[in-house]
């Protein structure tokens, strides 16, 4: 069994903003030369989260809603008040957004291809940008 490691950086120019990773992931695959096995991306940060849904303009304009909706900015958090907190972001709302999603995704690789439904996409979900963000890829398999 073999094992290939990259990253993927990534570069947000908003706030919250949505990337679609599903390219960065089928290459990957393609060049690691993996067979079957398995390929997963990991977010290396608490603020970006790593998820699959549907990459669809009117779809990702309402997942940014929900996500500003479920988590509303300027609430009173522990997190951005220096009483509390030595982070000087003050970006609570984009840690819990993170939560919501997790951090990775293990997508199952079959005859050299990522097994994706017909409307699935992996994305990265930016809720404390703009930043660099390192994604880091593993493909493990034969």
């Amino acid at each position: 069994m073999r094992s290939i490691n990259n990253t993927v950086l990534v570069e947000s120019q908003e706030k919250q903003q949505l990337f679609n990773l599903t390219c960065a992931l089928t290459e990957a695959v393609h060049t690691a030369g993996i067979r079957n096995g398995f390929v997963g991306m990991y977010s290396q940060h608490t603020t970006a989260s790593v998820f699959v849904t549907e990459s669809q303009a009117a779809l990702l304009d309402d997942v940014v809603e929900f996500f500003r909706e479920v988590v509303k900015d300027g609430r009173p958090y522990k997190h951005n008040c220096p009483e509390f907190s030595d982070c000087d972001r003050q970006n609570a709302t984009a840690h819990l957004r993170a939560l919501l999603l997790g951090q990775s995704v293990m997508v199952p690789v079959v005859d050299g291809k990522p097994v994706l439904g017909q409307f699935q996409s992996v994305m990265l979900a930016e809720f404390d940008g703009p930043r660099r963000r390192a994604i880091h890829v593993q493909v493990l398999g034969e």
